[in-house]
């Protein structure tokens, strides 16, 4: 059997040829010079869509010095809190014609080696940490020299980084304030080890110790996984002390402690509330709707994107932090406490 034959990819002096002009006139018009006629700048337009002409990024950035990419480092692909912060991201981005390249320290660097280095070897424009990821001496070096923006850990050693985040203690404490305004008392809180979640921790305590609640904290460690947090309620269930609410961590334990009650016949919210933090799509599926913290995850993609694009204008700027205030979204998953 004959092997078709694959095209040959066009080439810049290919476009020259069709259109009838120099390469250095071409190059003109994909910089969008002025200087260009409107009838040379239509031939050209003609022979790239002919001859489905790619300009090579490798030539733009020896031409420019730039690369137009940003590295985006995730902690966790998994976690649908990045699907609205990437959105937010793209619309500030996409405006400016950068791409973005997705990277995830479980999944997709190569063993041995730090997902950063990935970005490196790109050269990208930009860097944007997003989540809890671990600092190590690759990713502090990488960003000594290249703009970036952390966004969501409020945890991290990284001098030269901008951090864009939610208000973890104020989202925390409005959802615990809820529950209790229901006349729940006994509120359990499925927390863990991270940044983020320790600070949620430390203000649903606090929270509850304002209202004089102290004698009911119980807090349970998980891994943020919905097999964890199905774990976690099934544990709470099988004890035979059932608080009467329960706050996680984030949305996909909600749906794992969600599960764990289905499976044990009670019913939410009238057996027991039940709240999530991201408000992730997630919470908003009918069959779910879930009582969940919006971080206002797209608005905090804008900012760490608009705060970026700065950096890499002037690299020499100080070191700045936002803090964007959460909202809680009520659905049908919390309910007055039920009688004793």
């Amino acid at each position: 059997m004959k092997h078709q034959e694959v095209p040959k990819r066009a080439t810049i002096y290919d476009v020259a040829r069709v259109a009838g002009v120099s390469r250095a006139l071409v190059s003109l018009v994909l910089r969008d010079s002025p200087k260009v006629s409107a009838e040379k700048r239509q031939a050209v337009a003609e022979a790239i869509a002919e001859l489905d002409y790619r300009p090579s990024n490798a030539a733009r950035w020896l031409a420019s010095g730039r690369t137009r990419i940003v590295g985006v480092l995730l902690d966790d692909l998994a976690n649908p809190w990045f699907v609205e912060l990437l959105d937010g991201l793209q619309s500030v981005l996409g405006e400016q014609n950068l791409r973005m390249v997705l990277s995830d320290p479980t999944y997709l660097a190569r063993p041995g080696e730090s997902p950063v280095s990935a970005f490196m070897e790109l050269r990208v424009d930009g860097l944007i940490i997003a989540g809890d990821v671990k600092t190590d001496d690759d990713l502090v070096r990488a960003t000594a020299h290249t703009p970036t923006v952390v966004v969501g850990a409020r945890a991290f050693e990284l001098p030269t980084a901008d951090l864009v985040t939610n208000d973890d203690v104020a989202g925390a404490r409005i959802a615990v304030e809820h529950l209790i305004s229901l006349g729940h008392k006994d509120i359990a809180y499925l927390t863990a080890p991270t940044g983020s979640a320790a600070l949620r921790a430390k203000s649903y305590q606090v929270t509850m110790t304002r209202h004089g609640l102290q004698e009911h904290i119980r807090m349970v460690q998980t891994d943020l996984s919905e097999r964890s947090g199905f774990e976690a309620m099934n544990n709470l269930i099988l004890s035979g002390q059932l608080p009467t609410a329960v706050l996680a961590g984030n949305d996909v334990l909600a749906v794992g402690a969600l599960s764990a009650a289905d499976d044990h016949g009670m019913k939410v919210p009238a057996q027991l509330s039940l709240v999530g933090y991201d408000n992730t799509y997630l919470a908003g599926i009918r069959h779910l709707s879930l009582t969940s913290v919006d971080p206002v995850s797209r608005d905090v993609g804008i900012h760490a994107a608009r705060l970026l694009l700065e950096r890499i204008a002037d690299p020499s700027l100080p070191q700045r932090t936002e803090v964007l205030t959460p909202r809680l979204v009520v659905r049908n998953s919390t309910a007055p406490a039920p009688a004793t």
